[in-house]
Parts: C-alpha cells; structure tokens; sequence
C-alpha cells in the first residue's frame, strides 16, 4: 500500500443522505440555514438534496427551493441526487455544480431502493450522462452495498469491479463505493480499493461509510492506506439507509475531520465550525445525534484540574 495521503476532500452528505434518511420532514428554512452554515467551514463538496419524485420521498420535496436559496462562494461544488432524467434536468435547471447518481452492487437492494435492477439503472444513467456532458455539468456514481448486502450477503469483488468498469464505459467522472449497511471491515476494504486502483490509477474514487458497526473510522484509515482523497460523512454522524435494516448514520463529519488532522492530513475544514453545525443540526431535529467530537470536543481542549 502506498504512503497515507496528505489532503483529504470531504463531501457533506447529511442535508440529503442523513436528512432523507430520518423519515420526518425538516422545514425548508432549517435545511436552507444548515446548507449555507456547512458552506461556511471550509467544505468543497456538499451533495444537498435530491430531485426525487415528492410522492416517494416528502422530505427532499423542497429541492429547488433548497437550490434557490443556497449560497454560492467560490469554490464549493453543490452536488444534488438524481435518480433519472427528469431529476438530472430539474437540477440542472436549479443550477446545480454536479450530478450524484447512484444504483447498488445488488440486485435485491437495487429493487428495494429504487425498484429497478442494476442493468435498468445503468440504462437510466447512460440517459443522464449525456445531458450532463451539454451542460458541462459532471457526474459522480454512487455503488452501494459495494462491501456487502444485508440481503444476499458478501457482494463478490469482481461484481463491484464489472459495475465500475460499465459505469466508466457510460462516461461517469467519479466513482464512489459505499457500505450502505455497514458490513465492511478495513482488510476488506483494502483489498477491494487495492484491486480496484491497481486496475483504474487515474480514476478517481470515493468512499461511503456508515458506522452501523462502529468500524466506520477504521475503514477509512483502511481507505487512506491505499491512497482514496475523497470522503463522504455526514454531519453529527446522521443518516442510516431506510432500506437497510437496522442501519445506522454515516460516519460523523466532524469525527473523520478530527482523526485526519490528528493524524497530519489536511482538509483545509474548520473543525469548531463544523462541530457548532453538529450540534445546531441536534438543536433542529430535536435528538441527541451519534457524533462524538462534537460532545467530547477536539484532543486539544485543555480543562481546569
């Protein structure tokens, strides 16, 4: 494995991914206030929202709201869901700085989230593709259960490797891998992440982890060994897949923002800034969330003896 990298880039998934997950509905103005506050700490990459159909997710049914009201600072890519082509050209229209698709590396959780099989999915995203390009707007894929399913179990690696490579052929920009219900383990995830940059060194590839069995930090230090830049998490640690049983939240911003800098890589975040998001967004949804920086506070606080 090659050297730990020294800069990270984060992508904030918790205003869609975490806020779509908790099944209430968070008024417009809270999702707007927490976007433009997460857009003051420093990040680059936020994926927001998502233009999904209202009937089959309320919580995301503010999308072009959210898009219109959202600051634009120099530097930050706004980065929406879309599940079809109807969604790709409505965010399109909002102005949105990249496109997130996603399908999973099973069939079964496929049907599940999205009622499709992953070959119907890759017909929808070769639909989208092109759309994007007229735009000049990039697109990012999304695997899920790429390091297993909670019902097929262990997902071979070269089905992981075969959707990668169909989804580079269709023309995606980027790829992520994600452990939608939290099965990875780290030797796990160096050995798919080795094999899979071996075979793609100029591909650029992300990383998705949950902390539904509390390995979700060790995976990303597994992550950084064979050299992946580019981290989602979601602030305060919310989230967790409706479609995953007892599935908890992603890994925490602030917590994987700390162990990096601890560690001497840089993301060029502000981790005060992000921990008053974490515990603003507890504030908004009323409940304690799983992060744990923004409780115990960075290593460096000092207390009276």
């Amino acid at each position: 494995m090659m050297g730990l990298p020294q800069v990270v880039t984060m992508r904030e998934v918790g205003t869609r991914d975490g806020i779509q997950s908790l099944g209430a509905f968070v008024p417009t103005e809270q999702k707007i206030e927490m976007a433009n506050a997460l857009a003051r700490t420093g990040l680059t990459r936020i994926e927001v929202t998502s233009f999904v159909s209202p009937k089959a997710v309320p919580q995301m049914a503010d999308a072009a709201v959210v898009m219109g009201a959202i600051e634009r600072p120099p530097g930050l890519s706004w980065e929406p869901l879309v599940p079809n082509l109807v969604g790709a050209r409505r965010a399109l229209e909002a102005r949105s700085d990249r496109l997130v698709v996603v399908l999973a590396a099973s069939d079964t959780f496929n049907l599940k989230n999205i009622k499709m099989t992953v070959d119907d999915s890759l017909t929808g995203i070769a639909q989208i593709i092109p759309v994007a390009r007229e735009a000049g707007v990039p697109v990012s894929a999304g695997i899920a259960t790429s390091f297993g399913c909670p019902y097929e179990g262990d997902v071979p690696e070269v089905r992981v490797q075969e959707i990668v490579g169909r989804l580079l052929e269709l023309g995606v920009d980027e790829v992520g891998l994600a452990d939608t219900t939290g099965m990875a383990n780290p030797v796990q995830v160096e050995r798919m992440l080795g094999g899979i940059r071996s075979r793609w060194p100029e591909v650029p590839f992300g990383l998705h982890f949950h902390n539904t069995r509390g390995m979700g930090l060790a995976n990303v230090v597994a992550g950084l060994r064979t050299g992946v830049q580019i981290y989602d998490a979601s602030i305060g640690g919310i989230g967790g897949c409706p479609f995953a049983p007892k599935a908890t939240g992603n890994v925490s911003t602030e917590d994987v923002v700390h162990m990096l800098h601890e560690m001497g890589i840089e993301t060029g975040l502000d981790l005060d800034a992000l921990i008053r998001c974490a515990q603003r967004m507890s504030e908004i949804l009323g409940r304690d969330l799983p992060g744990q920086v923004m409780k115990a506070g960075p290593v460096g606080i000092r207390h009276a003896a």
